[in-house]
């Protein structure tokens, strides 16, 4: 397998700085193929190849935009988890992040396209937290029958309820009372 054109790797680069400068600043209605080019320098020529339907370009700012707020982990799992969901609280707070998220989730039920883009921002917001929680349960912090996904649910579902729900900013202290929660919900094992 060849390795990418670097002008390609360059352009695509330059493309995704701009289009999240974009989300950060407008929201999603700013994000477009024209204002990225605009933005970039880039031609709608190169972004329409790269990111032929508008959602591709929403997947592709939004997962990058996640992936550049992830904390480094500690190996701690109460810290890992603070510091994982103080990241997602942060993004909810954002407003133009906040505001694309209510976006696509609504039309994901109506768009194909912004369906794939909801479950890719899903498996890529909640990737962190189900590493620290397999690794934890690995090394026997937390129980060894743990459902992942479930726990997945109980550390992000609130934040995300309280927020795009029910429309109400929280601190990070909420934050970690969840994670502090999950954790008394979970104890380390007892040593056998």
């Amino acid at each position: 397998m060849r390795p990418p054109d670097p002008r390609t790797v360059r352009s695509r680069d330059t493309a995704l700085v701009s289009a999240r400068e974009l989300l950060i600043e407008q929201g999603l209605s700013g994000l477009t193929h024209g204002a990225v080019a605009a933005r970039s320098g880039i031609s709608r020529a190169t972004l329409y190849r790269l990111w032929p339907e508008a959602p591709d370009l929403v997947r592709a700012t939004v997962v990058q935009h996640i992936t550049l707020s992830r904390p480094p982990r500690t190996g701690e799992l109460r810290a890992d988890l603070r510091a994982a969901l103080s990241a997602t609280h942060a993004m909810l707070h954002e407003p133009a992040v906040e505001q694309g998220m209510r976006v696509i989730v609504e039309r994901a039920g109506v768009d194909p396209g912004f369906a794939a883009v909801k479950d890719a921002l899903y498996r890529t917001g909640t990737e962190p937290v189900r590493e620290i929680l397999t690794a934890a349960v690995t090394e026997g912090d937390l129980p060894p029958d743990l459902d992942v996904d479930l726990a997945l649910d109980q550390l992000h579902g609130p934040l995300f309820f309280r927020r795009l729900i029910a429309n109400r900013p929280f601190d990070l202290e909420y934050t970690w009372s969840v994670v502090d929660d999950f954790l008394r919900a979970n104890p380390k094992p007892a040593l056998q």
